[in-house]
């Protein structure tokens, strides 16, 4: 008998232990994934039933929930939808969320871990459930300059404040209305989810974090830097003036945009070759001081690393392994070399503040419904690539190209600008991705920006950086300068 009840024992005991287990995975482990899961309708209605949190720029709501009539109490609305679409992102019925809306989802629904004694109050007094504002860092006057100066080309624009990284301005075109996601109606939600997914401009995604293209020339601040601070050249350095230059190993060759010589002579200077944007050289100075130095100041940039603003950024690449052919062609930004307009206004951010890059950031604050603060930005430094000697230089080159070499578009009468052009070559009969990146007043940086133009100006155009994008640039530069 003894042994019997032992068994049964055993039996219940193993019987209450699955119980405990299995409930602990369900109320625990697995609590986000079945929260999560669309086909969980009480958790949808649920998550209606919260008013959730605004996302606010300069105090004016950019998406907020008001009261509606229907079998849910609120409704998600975007009252400037496509200009801040990009940043915002969708919240749908039960078909997911994007952005800032899908990344900063506890505080905007009220179910973060500093949320829950309130959640809990807010339950107990018989108060509707409400999530934390999320106030981001944009700056309403400069996100309009950099929507309307984008206007229907294909791309993006990023401002960044160089002193603490706070970004001022991010567009991205083709935009959508984040309206149009937010219906109390599933299956328009879906209709109008694949219609998007299918448009060839590819307007859900955000091209300022998302989009990876070959920087073309703007990656010459990154080589010229290494040259001067890792590999020890100064910017008087000079190497053979080709009009052609065999890449090594290969039967391909290298020119420079105009066909010709960078400028006369039968050598070229460093300074020369990045003023007036010439490829051969800065080949030729890729290949002298090696792969390492350029290695190691692309990562030094960002490059390889891994940023979350609190939206994750795609991660901007400089290949390892080259050999001397592939490697010609990295230090101008070609051959495998890809980076998003994020990573490439870092690069201008850093020289702007003086060799130091500080972390990119899209929140400002967070606050709970009482007001109370709950999260606000610190400045945060991302890493050093550059000394302030460097800095100066890359900045006194960046100011010659804008005042008299390849970046002449982005000039603005009494103000000292700094910048970058890019025109960089896609597949065979692909139109070229144009860029620009600087930052201005030169002697006292407000603001460095970044502009890309992915379809070369529109359709079966292949104009330049100078061209397009510098035009671009210059108009959220004057936003930002007119305050």
């Amino acid at each position: 008998m003894t042994r019997e009840l032992k068994r049964v024992s055993i039996v219940v005991f193993l019987m209450f232990l699955t119980l405990f287990v299995s409930s602990t995975v369900i109320q625990f482990f697995q609590a986000d994934n079945l929260a999560s899961d669309p086909r969980n309708a009480r958790t949808l209605y649920a998550s209606y039933d919260v008013m959730r949190g605004p996302i606010l720029v300069a105090g004016q709501p950019v998406a907020e929930s008001v009261p509606t009539n229907d079998q849910f109490k609120y409704q998600r609305t975007y009252p400037q939808g496509p200009l801040y679409s990009a940043v915002t992102g969708y919240y749908t019925l039960g078909q997911g969320s994007s952005q800032i809306e899908q990344s900063m989802n506890d505080y905007l629904s009220g179910t973060s871990d500093s949320q829950f004694l309130d959640y809990l109050n807010r339950i107990i007094t018989g108060q509707n459930p409400q999530g934390a504002s999320v106030e981001l860092t944009l700056d309403p006057v400069v996100q309009q300059a950099a929507y309307d100066a984008l206007g229907s080309y294909r791309g993006a624009v990023v401002a960044i404040e160089p002193s603490t990284g706070r970004i001022l301005a991010m567009v991205s075109k083709p935009d959508y209305d984040p309206n149009t996601l937010a219906v109390h109606d599933t299956q328009q939600v879906i209709d109008t989810y694949n219609a998007l997914l299918a448009d060839p401009g590819d307007p859900l995604i955000n091209k300022s974090i998302n989009d990876l293209n070959p920087p073309g020339s703007t990656f010459k601040i990154v080589t010229t830097s290494a040259a001067i601070q890792n590999a020890g050249l100064t910017i008087d350095h000079a190497v053979p003036n080709l009009a052609r230059l065999p890449l090594p190993g290969s039967e391909n060759t290298v020119s420079n945009a105009g066909g010709g010589t960078c400028g006369g002579g039968s050598t070229v200077t460093i300074q020369t070759a990045f003023v007036l944007s010439c490829n051969i050289p800065m080949a030729e100075v890729g290949i002298e001081i090696g792969q390492n130095p350029i290695a190691d100041m692309a990562r030094s940039f960002g490059f390889g690393s891994e940023l979350q603003i609190p939206m994750q950024v795609s991660t901007s690449v400089y290949p390892s392994g080259l050999d001397d052919a592939q490697l010609a062609l990295s230090a101008f930004g070609q051959g495998s070399d890809v980076a998003t307009p994020l990573q490439i206004a870092m690069l201008s951010s850093a020289v702007a503040n003086g060799g130091k890059l500080m972390t990119p950031n899209l929140v400002d604050e967070i606050r709970a419904p009482d007001l109370s603060v709950l999260q606000s930005f610190q400045a945060k430094e991302l890493s050093t690539p550059l000394n302030s000697v460097t800095a100066s230089t890359l900045s006194q080159l960046m100011v010659e190209a804008v005042d008299s070499g390849a970046a002449t578009n982005a000039r603005i009468d009494g103000v000292s600008v700094a910048g970058k052009t890019g025109t960089a070559e896609n597949a065979t009969g692909a139109p070229y991705t144009l860029w620009f990146t600087g930052f201005a007043p030169a002697d006292n940086p407000r603001v460095a920006v970044a502009v890309v133009v992915e379809d070369g100006g529109g359709l079966g155009q292949s104009g330049s950086g100078n061209q397009v994008a510098a035009p671009i640039a210059k108009r959220v530069l004057e936003a930002v300068l007119s305050k």
